[in-house]
């Protein structure tokens, strides 16, 4: 037999190269985006924008992906589930497009944004194509075609990053010049950062055609009976997935309502672009994700599935501890990646970072409420945490701006993980070594306040060797402790 955590370790590689390390190279394109746009507050719609297209991404596919999985793998006639949920996904896209689209005008009113109807329409798009895309993006993830899943996303990102610099570099540039070709007539200032939405729409109806081979020989059946218990399971996470989004982006919109006008696209822009320092981490976790979901899903029945899970669990807490540090000992050049007007707001990224680490921590506990069918806890569970981030944000917002932020969005995080922990080993125990990633933790934090000591030095150079002599030491410490037991998974079946 095949040993399932290199299996998972080999999937993760592959969607992480295919799929996250292109988002990895957006991200820094986004930050190349800072030196084009000096001021924050030209950046602001591309945050908020962003923000609203993850809540539409949840509201178009309400949890069928994850219903797909589930039921998937209780049926012989797999083909049947699969064009049940597609034909699903297609029928409410259209009707949630048309009617979002008839309504860009009041819509672009209601959001603080009068000028940019168009910033709608283009937006509806992105996530109407994306979500279409979904469950034969789904399918492949099942299949462990993590290739051809890898291979579209990486073109699909390529192409964005492509169709970027062509509006914000040549044709901007040709633009200022004021030259007379056709390039330079493709650009306009009053689009300004508009054009990130247009690039994205564009690679995705690229990505659907890369994507035709899913949808050829479909036979169309529409199982109602299936669809209804599909629907069951799913609607709790569409909740789940709402109250999700307002713990990671809902911030970055509520700060244009919660601050002065004056300001409040200056702020959003500083925090938007230190929070994507943040996010290597998520960048991580999504391609662990995009592995693990099915992987828990289809050895749901293997008698060592708990004893895998658990040290799933462990590995992935300790590589993420190392990114923490990693990104913490090295920040005084991962700085540079923004320009100089927005690192005011580089000390969210330790908060947001640990933060992200009790998301991912979150998300793997998670699993229990979705392979015992009991998706009502996920969403009681996330609920909870959005009320967290919705006070705190409300409460302290107007007094501290983008650092309640920060904080809310741990205190949320770090809530959710415990409630999740403690339920979890009522429904679905599992022995996790709590001992173990104690003690990682510890180190990780005890090196990290080590470094706080010296950041004062005015020697970047010197800060920088500390930096990761400690790093270093962390790295050395795990080796020790860890070796023998990384050896014994060689040989786990």
């Amino acid at each position: 037999m095949s040993n399932p955590l290199k299996k998972l370790a080999g999937q993760t590689v592959i969607y992480g190269l295919g799929n996250v390390l292109p988002r990895f190279i957006n991200y820094l394109f986004s930050f190349v985006l800072t030196y084009i746009f000096l001021e924050p507050a030209a950046l602001a719609p591309n945050a908020v924008f962003f923000g609203y297209i993850s809540f539409l991404n949840i509201i178009f596919t309400y949890g069928m992906e994850t219903a797909f999985f589930n039921f998937v793998n209780k049926t012989e006639d797999k083909e049947k589930v699969y064009s049940t949920a597609l034909i699903s996904i297609l029928a409410s896209t259209v009707f949630l497009t048309l009617l979002l689209i008839v309504f860009s005008s009041p819509i672009s009113t209601i959001i603080k944004e009068p000028d940019h109807a168009n910033y709608v329409v283009w937006c509806v798009l992105i996530v109407a194509t994306d979500a279409i895309m979904a469950i034969p993006f789904a399918r492949l993830r099942l299949t462990n075609n993590a290739k051809r899943f890898a291979a579209i996303n990486f073109i699909k990102v390529i192409a964005t990053i492509a169709l970027n610099v062509f509006f914000f570099i040549i044709c901007k540039r040709a633009f200022e010049k004021g030259d007379d070709s056709f390039v330079a007539g493709l650009y306009s200032p009053e689009v300004g950062i508009g054009y990130a939405f247009l690039a994205q729409l564009l690679a995705n109806l690229f990505c659907i055609l890369l994507l035709a081979k899913e949808f050829k020989g479909l036979n169309f059946t529409f199982d109602k009976e299936l669809w209804k218990k599909m629907f069951s399971y799913s609607w709790p996470l569409l909740i789940l997935g709402l109250a999700g989004m307002v713990n990671e982006t809902f911030d970055r919109i509520i700060l244009k309502y919660l601050l002065p006008e004056n300001i409040a696209d200056n702020e959003i822009g500083i925090y938007s672009n230190c929070y994507k320092i943040a996010m290597l981490m998520t960048i991580f976790t999504q391609a662990f994700k995009y592995a693990a979901e099915p992987f828990f899903f289809n050895g749901i029945k293997d008698t060592n599935s708990q004893k895998l899970n658990a040290l799933v669990m462990k590995y992935y807490i300790l590589f993420c501890l190392f990114l923490f540090l990693g990104t913490m000992m090295n920040l005084p050049w991962i700085q540079l990646a923004i320009s100089k007007n927005y690192r005011v707001g580089l000390s969210v990224v330790p908060i947001l970072l640990w933060a992200n680490l009790c998301l991912g921590v979150y998300w793997n506990l998670s699993i229990w409420f979705k392979l015992t069918g009991q998706t009502r806890y996920g969403a009681i569970i996330t609920i909870i945490g959005a009320i967290i981030t919705l006070s705190i944000n409300l409460l302290f917002i107007p007094k501290f701006g983008y650092m309640a932020c920060a904080w809310a969005t741990l205190a949320s995080y770090s809530i959710m993980m415990i409630i999740s922990y403690l339920i979890g080993k009522k429904y679905y125990p599992i022995k996790y070594n709590i001992r173990s990633i104690s003690v990682f933790t510890g180190i990780a934090l005890a090196f990290y306040f080590i470094s706080i000591t010296y950041e004062g030095l005015s020697n970047t150079i010197l800060k920088l060797v500390l930096n990761n002599i400690l790093l270093f030491v962390f790295a050395y410490i795990f080796y020790k402790l860890e070796f023998e037991n990384l050896k014994k998974l060689k040989h786990l079946e």
